[in-house]
C-alpha cells in the first residue's frame, strides 16, 4: 500500500472514531434543547458567573453595586462577590464582551452539557482501543446515554443556573483530565486541566489518584499478585528521575492555577484559602460559623441526601412528593448498583474507585448537601468515573441492566420536566425536610 493510501486509510479511521462523539453531541444538543424550552430564550436569574465575567472585563473583583438578589452572592467588607471559583466565568468572558450582562449563560451551559457525553463516549472508546476492557459500540453508546439522561446529570443540564453551569463545566475538564492522564502521556494537559476543574468545583482537586495510577501502569509488573505488589514493582519500573519528571510537570500547570486563585482570594477577602462561601448571605451562616464548611457533624445528613431519600405517594394532586434535598442516587440511577459486584477487579477499576473515593469524600463532609435539587447532584463531581467504573466492571449489560437504565432514564426525564417547573411535586420548602411528611 502507497503512503498516500496508509495516510488515507488513516485519516477515514479517524473520522470513523470521531463519528460516535461527534453524533452524541449533537444528540445531547438536540435533547437537552428540547427539554430547557423557553428557558433558553433568556438568561438565568443566578447568572453569577456572568457579574464576574464583566467584573473582570472592567478591572474588578466586586460587583459595582448590589446583586440582582440576595440567593448565594458573599458580601465582605459591604463590598458584593461572587464566591463561586472563577473558572466558566472566564470561559464565559469572550461573549461578556460582546453581550454584556445579557449573555445567555443557558446557551452557554448547553453546549458544555452535550459535551460531557460525547467525551465520555470517546474516553470509553479509547479505552477500548488500548485493550483496556473489552465493551462493544452498542455498550458504550448505551452508558453515554445512561450518563446523560439516566442520571442527575438529566436534570442539571437543562438548569443553566450558576450552580449547574458549575457542574457541566467541570464535568467536561474531568473527562478532558482523564483523556490526557492516559498512560500518563500529557501530564501538563492532565495538571492543567485538573487545575481548572478546581477552579470550577473544588472537590475535584483530590481526583489526582487516576493520574497516578495511568503513569505508573506502563511501568507495572504484568504478573502482580497484590495491589501493594503492583505499586511496588511499578516505582521501579518507572524510576525516580522519570517519576519526578512527570509528577513535575503535572503539578506545575496545578500550582499556577492554585497560586492565582490564592491571589484572588486574598484580594477579595484578606485570606488566600478563603472564596467566600464564609460570607455568603444565606440562611444557614450560623451552622458554618459552628461546624466550618467541612465536618464530620454534616456526614450523616449528606449520607441521607446521597443514599436514603425515596418519593412518595400523597392523597392529592398531583400525588406524588418529592424531598427539595432530592432522591437517593441508586433510585435515580438504579444501573450504579452494578459497580458494587465486578466480574473482576482491574487495577483500572481499582484506581477509578480510589478517584470516586477521593472527591466524594469532601462532599460528604461539606455543609450542604446541594439543595435544592431533583437528585444528590454533588454527585456529578465523579459520575464520569462511576460510569468508567461500569465500563471496566465486565458485567454483561443484559435485560435486568437495560431495564434499570430505562427506568433511570424515565425517572431523571421527570426530573428535568418537573424540577424548578412544577414546584408542586416538590412540597415542601423546609431544609429539614427529608422524608414525606408526617
Amino acid at each position: 500500500m502507497s503512503k498516500d493510501k496508509e495516510r488515507g486509510a488513516g485519516n477515514r479511521s479517524k473520522l470513523r472514531a470521531l463519528a460516535g462523539p461527534l453524533i452524541v453531541f449533537a444528540a445531547g444538543l438536540l435533547v437537552f434543547s428540547a427539554f430547557s424550552g423557553k428557558r433558553l430564550l433568556k438568561h438565568s436569574n443566578d447568572n453569577h458567573y456572568v457579574y464576574l465575567a464583566d467584573g473582570m472585563l472592567h478591572g474588578r473583583l466586586a460587583l459595582e453595586g448590589r446583586p440582582p438578589h440576595l440567593n448565594d452572592w458573599a458580601k465582605y467588607q459591604d463590598k458584593w462577590y461572587v464566591s463561586f471559583p472563577p473558572a466558566p466565568a472566564v470561559l464565559m468572558m469572550p461573549g461578556v464582551a460582546i453581550w454584556g450582562l445579557e449573555f445567555n449563560d443557558r446557551i452557554f451551559t448547553l453546549f458544555f452539557a452535550a459535551a460531557g457525553p460525547a467525551l465520555l463516549f470517546w474516553l470509553m472508546q479509547l479505552l477500548v482501543v488500548k485493550g483496556r476492557f473489552e465493551r462493544s459500540t452498542r455498550e458504550i453508546a448505551l452508558l453515554a446515554l445512561v450518563f446523560g439522561v439516566g442520571t442527575v446529570y438529566f436534570f442539571s443540564a437543562v438548569q443553566g443556573s450558576v450552580w449547574f453551569t458549575a457542574h457541566m463545566v467541570a464535568g467536561v475538564l474531568l473527562l478532558l483530565y482523564a483523556g490526557a492522564s492516559l498512560d500518563g502521556r500529557h501530564p501538563i494537559l492532565a495538571g492543567l486541566f485538573l487545575g481548572l476543574a478546581f477552579a470550577t468545583r473544588p472537590p475535584m482537586l483530590v481526583a489526582f489518584p487516576f493520574f497516578l495510577h495511568e503513569m505508573l501502569r506502563p511501568h507495572a509488573p504484568g504478573d502482580a499478585p497484590t495491589a501493594w505488589s503492583w505499586l511496588k514493582g511499578s516505582l521501579r519500573g518507572i524510576g525516580f528521575k522519570r517519576l519526578a519528571r512527570k509528577c513535575l510537570a503535572f503539578g506545575v500547570p496545578l500550582a499556577v492555577i492554585l497560586a492565582l486563585l490564592m491571589a484572588m482570594n486574598a484580594a477579595r477577602f484578606d485570606d488566600p484559602f478563603e472564596f467566600g462561601h464564609k460570607h455568603l448571605q444565606v440562611r444557614w451562616v450560623a451552622r458554618i460559623e459552628e461546624w466550618g464548611l467541612f465536618n464530620y457533624h454534616y456526614l450523616g445528613r449528606n449520607l441521607t441526601v446521597a443514599l436514603a431519600l425515596v418519593p412518595w405517594i400523597t392523597h392529592a394532586p398531583p400525588y406524588l412528593g418529592v424531598s427539595r434535598h432530592g432522591l437517593a442516587l441508586w433510585f435515580t440511577t438504579p444501573v450504579f448498583l452494578w459497580i458494587l459486584w465486578p466480574a473482576f477487579r482491574t487495577p483500572l477499576y481499582t484506581a477509578l474507585a480510589l478517584t470516586v473515593a477521593a472527591v466524594a469524600i469532601p462532599d460528604l463532609l461539606y455543609q450542604n448537601s446541594g439543595w435544592l435539587q431533583f437528585g444528590y447532584r454533588f454527585s456529578l463531581d465523579y459520575a464520569p468515573f462511576l460510569m468508567l467504573m461500569l465500563a471496566a466492571s465486565g458485567r454483561r449489560f443484559g435485560r435486568l441492566f437495560i431495564a434499570l437504565a430505562l427506568a433511570g432514564i424515565a425517572v431523571n426525564a421527570f426530573g428535568a420536566v418537573t424540577f424548578d417547573r412544577y414546584w408542586e411535586f416538590y412540597p415542601t420548602e423546609s431544609t429539614r425536610t427529608y422524608f414525606q411528611p408526617e
